[in-house]
Order: structure tokens, then sequence, then C-alpha cells
């Protein structure tokens, strides 16, 4: 999908717990641009199934997929997340929810349903996004393609003490354990896996603190739109 010469398209993929979200929503602050949470989407739509006791088959995608009401809405530096209407921008921050984003989305009807949804947003706007799908699926002709990656450890420290925030007990075992667990999941899936595009900057965030990273993205920009 071509990105207007209008504006500017930022992709942001990588596995989990690599600073996605957080370089994505720092940057947006930055340059005072639209940040699109795709994986809020993804949590949403995954939400929806669990609080519907529904299995992740192919039968009760097409029997939902059109029952699912997704919008995010861009209010004083932060995305809120509504599902049929219900602000939902907390509850998907659980781990279970985050497996169930990645049970979900291995089906082509969500992915189809919320890529349109994601592109639609970044028709007129400057936006950055991030996932695992964005540069390679989404937004393939983005103006800029960062991938980043860290060590498992690091990433394991990043997601507990973020459980920890939201009082989810879990054993930096048990963490580790449900990372390469999405990773595999992630990587593997048939509709649109995760997967560093050839164009994209391998950045690794294991030293880096996010302004460091912050600071490195908006450069790599700069060379190539004017902002």
């Amino acid at each position: 999908m071509e990105n207007s010469s209008k504006n500017y398209v930022v992709a942001i993929d990588g596995k989990a717990a690599t600073g996605k979200s957080t370089l994505a929503k720092e940057i947006a602050k930055k340059l005072n641009i639209l940040y699109i949470d795709t994986g809020a989407m993804y949590r949403a739509a995954g939400l929806y199934f669990l609080e519907n006791n529904l299995e992740f088959n192919e039968e009760n995608i097409e029997n939902n997929i059109e029952k699912i009401d997704i919008k995010l809405k861009y209010c004083n530096n932060a995305t809120i997340v509504y599902l049929n209407g219900e602000d939902v921008t907390d509850k998907i921050r659980t781990s279970d929810v985050s497996m169930a984003a990645s049970n979900v989305s291995k089906f082509a009807k969500v992915r189809e349903k919320l890529v349109e949804l994601q592109r639609n947003m970044g028709k007129d706007d400057n936006v950055i996004l991030e996932g695992r799908d964005i540069g390679t699926v989404v937004f393939p002709n983005a103006n800029l393609k960062i991938f980043l990656v860290a060590s498992e450890d690091v990433r394991a420290l990043r997601r507990r003490k973020d459980l920890d925030k939201k009082g989810e007990v879990k054993s930096i075992e048990e963490v580790k354990e449900e990372l390469l667990k999405r990773d595999e999941q992630d990587s593997t899936r048939k509709e649109s896996p995760l997967k560093k595009a050839d164009d994209a900057i391998l950045l690794d965030t294991t030293s880096l603190t996010i302004e460091d990273t912050v600071n490195m993205v908006i450069d790599m920009l700069k060379e190539r739109v004017e902002i």
C-alpha cells in the first residue's frame, strides 16, 4: 500500500517486550503525530473471545467477526481503546489477553478487518504504528521501517516489570517461557507471520535507554522526510 506523498508512515516491528509500544508512543509525543496502537486492536479482539468464552476456530471467527467493533481515540498523549463501546484500555493489558491476541491474529478474516482499519487511519495523517507485520503487510511502503530486538533476559525483565505494575505476579522463568511461546506462535503462524522486512533497520535495544532509541529513530526519519 502506498503512503501519500503529503504525509509519512513509520513502521516499527519486533518480538514481544522489545520496547515497540513505548518507542512508538514517545515518538508520537515528540513529533505530535498519530500513534495507532495495532497491538491493542488485536488484544481487544482477543478479549472479545475470552469474555464470550469462545474457542479460537474458523467457525467462531466467521460468526463473530462482524460483531467486533474496535475504535481508537488519541487523547492527552494516550490511546484509548474501545471494544463495542466499552473502554477496555486497562483490561487488555494482561498475559491472558496477550496470548489471546496472538491466537486471534492467526485468522485471515481478523487480520483483514483490522488491517483495513489501520490503513484508513494512516491515509491522511503522519502516523507511527508498531506490531509484528507493519512493515511487511500493513504498510510495505512505509517511509521508515524499524525492527527491534533485545536479549531474552532483558525482554523478560521488562515484561515482568510491566506485570508487577498491574499486580500480576509471575516468576522471571514463567515470563520468559510465555515470551518464547509467543515468539514461536507469532513467527510460525500462517497469516502474516512476524518477519523483518528486507528494508527494515535492525535495532537492538538490549542496552539502549528509551531516550537513546527515540533519538536514534527520529534521526533516521529526518534523513528520509522533512519533519
